[in-house]
C-alpha cells in the first residue's frame, strides 16, 4: 500500500540532525537532501508542497552562499513550494533576507520539534488551500474564460489571462492570427474588461472599404469637402471617442493613410477631410491582421514606425488546428446552438464526424467550423451528424485516444530529450526527469533506446 503521508523535504547536510528529524517528524514521508543538486533532483521527483532548508549549508567553492542559492533554485523550479528556512540563533538578518527572496517562514536552530511541527502544518494547509483555489479557478474558466470565447486549450487560456491583464491598460494592442481565429472576440473582450466598457466599441475593416472612401470613414469630412459631401460627418475615430477603436485587417491599410494614422497615434488629434481644426480624441486602439507585417515592411508596403506604434503589445492567436481539443469542443457547442435554432435540439455529432473534425486542418479556423456545422445541422437526415454530412472524409488513422499509447509516446519523447540534454549521462537525465536511475534504465530498455 502506497505511503499516504504528506511528503516533507528537508535540506540538511548534518547526518546527526537528519536522524533527529526522522524521529521528530515521523508523521511525514521525509525526503532528505544535503546539497543544492540533490535537493533539486528530489524536488523534481517528489514534488513536495513544503520544504525546510538549512541556510547554513557550506558555501560553494567560489564562496557563494549555498543556502540562498538553493532557496532561489527551489523557488525558480517550483514557485508555489512553501520553503521554511532554518537559521542560527543570531542570524535574523539572513532569515529576513530569505523571506524577501520568497521563503514562506523562518525558524531558529536548535529548533523545538513541537513548534516547528506547527509551522510546517500551517504551511501544508496554505499549500492545500492555494491548490484548491487554483483548481476551482481553472475549473470555472475552462470553457468560458472570456465572453464569447470557448476553449480548453492551455495556450488559449494563457492568452485569455493576457487579455485580462491588458484590458485596464491604455497600451495599443496588435492581435495577430489567421482569419477566423477570433481576433474580434478578443478585441471586444479588451474593451469590455476595460474602464472604457461603458463607451462605444467601434470596428472598421480596413480591407472591406475602397481606398478612396477609407480616409473619410476613419477621419470624417466637412460639408463640401468633395463631391457628394452634403453634410459634416464624423469618422470612426471620432465616433469612438472615450471608447475603443478596432482596426481589423490593418495590414491592408493603404500607405498614404498609414502616415495619417501614425500622426493621430502620436498626437491623438485628427483633422476631418476639408477641415482646418484639430480635434482631440481619446480612444484606445486595438488592431488585428492575418498578414505578416514584417514581410510587408520588407516589401515596402507597411511603415515600420507605424508597426512599432501599433505593436506596443502583440498577442499572437494560434490557429484552431493547434488548439488541443478545441475543434471538438466548439463543434458540440455549434451543434447544440444550431440544432436549437432549427428545431432539432437532439441532433448530435457521430464518432466518425468527430474523428473527421479532429483530423481536418481547418484553414478557415472557427469561422469555417461554424459554417460547416450549421450546414450539417440543416442537411443531416438522421439524428446523428456524420462525416458525410460535414463534407469531410471519415477515413484515415483513428484518433490516438488510448491513454496507455499516449502516455508511452510522451514518456519516450521526454526520455529522449532528457538523454540528449544530459549529453548521454543517465544519472543526469534521471535527475532531470525526477526518477531513479534504475527506473530510467527500465524505460530505456522498454523503448529500445541506447
Amino acid at each position: 500500500m502506497a505511503d499516504e503521508r504528506p511528503v516533507l523535504m528537508m535540506v540538511e547536510d548534518d547526518v546527526g540532525l537528519q536522524k533527529q528529524m526522522r524521529w521528530s517528524f515521523d508523521r511525514f514521508e521525509l525526503v532528505f537532501a544535503g546539497d543544492r543538486e540533490t535537493a533539486l533532483a528530489a524536488l523534481r521527483r517528489h514534488e513536495p508542497a513544503v520544504v525546510t532548508l538549512d541556510l547554513g549549508l557550506p558555501p560553494d567553492a567560489d564562496g557563494t552562499s549555498e543556502g540562498f542559492a538553493t532557496l532561489q533554485a527551489i523557488l525558480a523550479a517550483a514557485p508555489t513550494t512553501k520553503v521554511i528556512v532554518l537559521t542560527g540563533q543570531n542570524d535574523r538578518g539572513n532569515a529576513l533576507k530569505a523571506v524577501e527572496l520568497g521563503a514562506y517562514d523562518f525558524f531558529a536552530k536548535p529548533f523545538e520539534a513541537e513548534l516547528l511541527n506547527t509551522v510546517i502544518d500551517r504551511a501544508f494547509r496554505l499549500a492545500d488551500l492555494e491548490r484548491e483555489n487554483s483548481e476551482l479557478r481553472t475549473r470555472g474558466t475552462t470553457e468560458m474564460p472570456l465572453d464569447g470565447l470557448l476553449t480548453r486549450d492551455p495556450g488559449m487560456l494563457k492568452i485569455c489571462r493576457q487579455v485580462e491583464r491588458l484590458a485596464p491598460a491604455a497600451a495599443t494592442v496588435l492581435l495577430l492570427g489567421e482569419s477566423g481565429t477570433g481576433k474580434e472576440v478578443l478585441a471586444r473582450a479588451l474593451h469590455q474588461l476595460s474602464p472604457r466598457a461603458d463607451k462605444r466599441f467601434v470596428a472598421i475593416n480596413c480591407a472591406a472599404i475602397p481606398e478612396n472612401l477609407l480616409e473619410s470613414e476613419l477621419f470624417g469630412h466637412e460639408k463640401g469637402a468633395f463631391t457628394g459631401a452634403v453634410k459634416q460627418t464624423q469618422g470612426k475615430i471620432e465616433v469612438a471617442d472615450g471608447g475603443t477603436l478596432f482596426l481589423d485587417e490593418i495590414g491592408d491599410l493603404p500607405l498614404p493613410l498609414q502616415a495619417k494614422l501614425l500622426r493621430f497615434l502620436q498626437e491623438r488629434k485628427i483633422e476631418r477631410i476639408g477641415g482646418r481644426t484639430e480635434i482631440a480624441v481619446d480612444v484606445r486602439v486595438v488592431c488585428a491582421t492575418h498578414r505578416n507585417l514584417r514581410e510587408l515592411i520588407a516589401a515596402g508596403a507597411f511603415r515600420e514606425d507605424l508597426f512599432y506604434r501599433l505593436g506596443e503589445i502583440v498577442v499572437t492567436i494560434p490557429p484552431l488546428r493547434d488548439r488541443a481539443g478545441d475543434a471538438a469542443l466548439l463543434a458540440h457547442a455549434f451543434a447544440r446552438r444550431f440544432g436549437a435554432q432549427n428545431g432539432r435540439p437532439r441532433l448530435a455529432l457521430g464518432d466518425d464526424a468527430l474523428e473527421a473534425i479532429a483530423r481536418h486542418r481547418w484553414p478557415g479556423n472557427i469561422r469555417e467550423l461554424e459554417n460547416c456545422i450549421k450546414r450539417a445541422v440543416i442537411m443531416a437526415d438522421g439524428k446523428t451528424i456524420t462525416a458525410a454530412d460535414l463534407g469531410l472524409e471519415a477515413g484515415g488513422e483513428p484518433l490516438a485516444l488510448n491513454l496507455r499509447h499516449v502516455r508511452d509516446e510522451a514518456e519516450r519523447r521526454a526520455v529522449v530529450e532528457a538523454i540528449n540534454h544530459a549529453d548521454g549521462s543517465v544519472a543526469r537525465a534521471a535527475d532531470l526527469l525526477g526518477i531513479s536511475r534504475p527506473t530510467l534504465y527500465d524505460l530505456l530498455n522498454r523503448f529500445g533506446l541506447r
